[in-house]
C-alpha cells in the first residue's frame, strides 16, 4: 500500500532530523514524505535537501511565516499528496520502525486511525541520538527509564508486547479521536470534509477534522498501542487562551450542527 505521510514542522530542524531518522528506518518502504512547513528558515530546507539526496522520498511543501497557520499548510500538503491513503504526524514525533506498517495494514474503508504517542521530557529528547532511533533503543522502556523518566501511564504504550497491543487498543477507555501527531485516513474522505478548518490555530484543530469525519459516518479506530511514536519535548509559545477558546467554540458548533464539510478549508469561496 502506497502512503503519503504528512509531517508538520516550524523552525525545529534538530527535532525534525530525529523524526527523519525514524522514517528512514521504516519497515514499510512504499511511501512519500511531505514535510508541511509553516514558514521555517532555510535551515529546514537545507536539512530536507540533504536527506533527499540520501534517498528519503521527501517533498517540501512550504509557506511564508505569517503566524500559526498549521491548518493551511496541512491543506496544501493534502492537495499535493499522491497516495490514496494519508498518514499525519508532527516533526517533533519520532516513529517506531513499525509505525507505517501499522497504518498501512490497519487501514479500513469507512474508518480513520487514531494513534498515540509517548511524551518525553526535554532532557531525554535532547539525548536521543541517531543510533538510539535506528537500533530501537529510543522506544525501549528500560532505556527511557534509565534516563529518569517515571510514571507507568506515561510509558505504558512502550511496555506492551506487540501480540498484546490489539487487546490493549480494544480495552482502552480513551476515545478514538483524530490526533495530529498520529492519525491516518483516506484522502477521499479528508477531501470530502474539505480538509482542516483554516480559521483554527493551536488547540484542538486536528480533533475538529475528526469530528467532521465522524459526522459523515467515518468512524475512528483505536490503534494507539499498535502505531507508536515518541513525542519530543518543546515549548509552545503559540498556545494562547484566546486561540484555544475560539477553537472550542468552532468544535462545539461542528458537533451540535453535525457539520460534514468546512467552508474554511481546502476549497474556499
Amino acid at each position: 500500500m502506497h502512503l503519503s505521510v504528512i509531517v508538520s514542522t516550524y523552525n525545529a530542524p534538530a527535532w525534525l532530523e530525529k523524526a527523519l531518522w525514524g522514517y528512514a528506518g521504516q519497515r514499510h518502504r512504499n511511501f512519500e514524505l511531505l514535510v508541511a512547513d509553516d514558514g521555517s528558515t532555510d535551515e529546514t530546507a537545507r536539512l530536507l535537501r540533504r536527506y533527499a539526496r540520501r534517498g528519503l522520498p521527501i517533498r517540501h511543501v512550504r509557506q511564508a511565516d505569517d503566524g500559526f497557520r498549521k491548518s493551511r499548510i496541512l491543506n496544501r500538503a493534502i492537495v499535493a499528496a499522491r497516495a490514496d491513503y494519508l498518514v499525519f504526524s508532527d516533526g517533533d514525533c519520532i516513529p517506531r520502525a513499525d509505525f507505517l506498517t501499522a497504518h498501512a495494514t490497519l487501514a479500513r474503508p469507512g474508518r480513520f486511525l487514531s494513534g498515540g504517542y509517548v511524551k518525553l521530557p526535554m532532557a531525554v529528547s535532547r539525548a536521543i541520538a541517531r543510533d538510539d532511533v535506528t537500533s530501537g533503543r529510543a522506544f525501549s522502556l528500560p532505556w527511557i527509564r534509565a534516563r529518569g523518566v517515571r510514571g507507568p501511564r506515561r510509558l505504558v504504550k512502550l511496555g506492551i508486547a506487540p501480540r498484546a497491543a490489539p487487546a490493549a487498543d480494544l480495552l482502552t477507555t480513551t476515545r478514538a479521536t483524530w490526533n495530529g501527531h498520529n492519525a491516518s485516513g483516506w484522502r477521499r474522505d479528508i477531501l470530502a470534509a474539505n480538509g482542516f478548518d483554516e480559521r483554527m490555530q493551536y488547540g484542538g484543530e486536528d480533533r475538529e477534522l475528526g469530528e467532521r469525519l465522524e459526522n459523515a459516518g467515518i468512524r475512528g479506530l483505536q490503534v494507539r498501542h499498535r502505531a507508536v511514536c515518541v513525542h519530543l519535548g518543546h515549548p509552545r509559545p503559540y498556545a494562547t487562551a484566546e486561540s484555544i477558546a475560539r477553537n472550542r467554540r468552532i468544535r462545539r458548533t461542528t458537533r451540535a450542527q453535525g457539520i460534514l464539510r468546512t467552508p474554511f478549508g481546502i476549497d474556499q469561496p
